[in-house]
């Protein structure tokens, strides 16, 4: 088991990726050296610890860098820029993806995921299928605002699905802040409108467990509440997720998580033939 303040090297990764999208000065692909993963957990440490109000482990602090004992079993998406150097003259690293099939997951000792909801039903149903477990994701906070940036991760995981044979992309998401009631309109809205179907419906572990029932559907505006949420989560569901049982307070991170349940199969037909064309399908 690797150490969670001291990160391992990669283990068992991809061999060498050509460049899976690109738009002006910004290109993605994946880390292929344990200076490329590390340029990712400084990007993390930045948004998460810096931008953001997450409190880092004494470790995590010394180096400013975001890693955990996951890290070296997982693919490392990265969107750069070119026209930006970093202090090892290399391009910036702008934006991130963490991404971990099921066999990586076997060496990590489980999911990610597993910490905060119980997935071994879907496991278990799902024990045919090929999953990926996406997470970290973040983008640094001048390119934000620029919809290339997001829209470049969402292609690299697309040609990253369609290497794999991936079926089944799951995660946890995340909403600023810790205070369920504040965030009533938005869980309400994600558990009367993007339940997960009750045959593979994940719920969270019963001691993490939040009701996100929090409001009548009837007393709902559908609309401003999809407004209200988070870009990264509107963007899973108009692409076809669904949502978990429960929502997940995480302390460190300063976010209630939902569970996020998201079908290769089930991807909204624009999206599918978007991603199609971007990929010369």
């Amino acid at each position: 088991m690797v150490n969670v303040h001291e990160p391992g090297p990669m283990e068992g990764r991809v061999d060498r990726w050509p460049v899976l999208a690109a738009a002006g000065a910004l290109e993605v692909r994946l880390a292929e050296t344990d200076a490329e993963v590390e340029a990712a957990q400084r990007l993390r440490y930045r948004v998460f610890y810096e931008e953001m109000t997450a409190v880092p482990s004494p470790g995590m602090r010394a180096e400013r860098r975001d890693f955990d004992r996951f890290d070296p079993f997982c693919d490392h998406m990265l969107v750069v820029d070119r026209a930006v150097m970093d202090d090892e003259g290399q391009p910036s690293v702008v934006g991130t993806y963490r991404l971990m099939r099921d066999s990586d997951a076997k060496r990590a000792g489980g999911f990610y995921t597993t910490g905060e909801y119980d997935i071994g039903a879907m496991l278990q149903n799902l024990r045919d299928a090929n999953l990926v477990e996406l997470g970290r994701s973040c983008i640094l906070r001048e390119y934000r605002a620029r919809a290339a940036t997001m829209q470049l991760l969402w292609r690299g995981v697309m040609v990253y699905d369609l290497r794999f044979s991936i079926d089944l992309m799951f995660g946890c998401a995340s909403l600023a802040g810790t205070d369920p009631d504040a965030l009533a309109t938005e869980l309400a809205y994600l558990h009367h409108y993007h339940r997960m179907p009750p045959d593979v419906r994940v719920r969270a572990r019963p001691e993490l467990y939040v009701e996100m029932n929090r409001m009548p559907k009837e007393s709902l505006d559908p609309k401003a509440a999809l407004h209200a949420l988070p870009p990264m989560i509107k963007g899973y569901l108009r692409a076809g997720a669904s949502i978990g049982d429960g929502a997940v307070i995480d302390r460190q991170f300063d976010t209630t998580d939902v569970f996020i349940f998201f079908p290769f199969a089930k991807m909204d037909a624009r999206y599918r033939a978007r991603f199609a064309r971007d990929v010369g399908l």
